[in-house]
């Protein structure tokens, strides 16, 4: 009866450990922590550097997220938080905020939202979106970190509301008037590694 019972203590715990998507890495090899920071860098190179916060066309804010011109900066340093801020590591395939990890010009927060960009006709990453609660009124501030070969990438499918109709794409980069800015793609996503700041 005994070894019955640990045969099955053993199958939950092993269905437990299955369900949990693997944990994103840094190229240090080490996981990744909510609320600690770090550097999203591009994996091909001589395309800019990493991302950060930049005006675009003739508006100052919000200010959207775009990469750096120059291959050898590092950008800003990014946060991540899981829709349950009690998880303490950040795994592939889950909704997170982003949040740059630096002050703005602007008067709203730095947490990562979609919008609909009119002068091009696309979804961006802009900022002034909302920290944690999950649900339909938070919806377009929900990232997924997924797998892309050995490296990563963004894709905007977020699964915090169960009845909202949500776009999925992938987050790739599209250039305007000579600035890299983040926004949804069907082609070619931004492929990255994370770098601890």
């Amino acid at each position: 009866m005994e070894t019955t019972y640990l045969s099955f203590l053993f199958i939950l715990i092993a269905a437990a450990a299955a369900e949990a998507p693997p944990p994103v890495l840094d190229i240090a090899g080490k996981q990744l922590l909510a609320g600690a920071d770090y550097y999203i860098l591009p994996v091909i190179r001589g395309r800019g550097g990493g991302l950060t916060l930049a005006a675009t066309g003739n508006e100052t804010c919000p200010l959207d997220v775009a990469q750096e011109r120059q291959e050898v900066k590092n950008g800003l340093p990014l946060s991540f938080r899981p829709t349950n801020a009690k998880k303490g590591v950040i795994r592939t395939s889950t909704d997170h905020n982003i949040k740059f990890s630096a002050a703005s010009i602007c008067v709203q927060s730095t947490v990562w939202k979609l919008h609909f960009d009119e002068s091009i006709q696309n979804y961006t990453i802009t900022t002034g979106g909302a920290e944690g609660n999950p649900g339909r009124e938070t919806i377009s501030n929900w990232f997924k970190i997924e797998k892309f070969d050995e490296d990563y990438m963004l894709v905007f499918c977020p699964t915090v509301c169960n009845y909202c109709k949500v776009i999925c794409k992938q987050v790739g980069i599209v250039v305007q008037h000579g600035l890299r800015r983040l926004a949804l793609t069907d082609s070619a996503p931004f492929k990255f590694m994370f770098k601890k700041a």
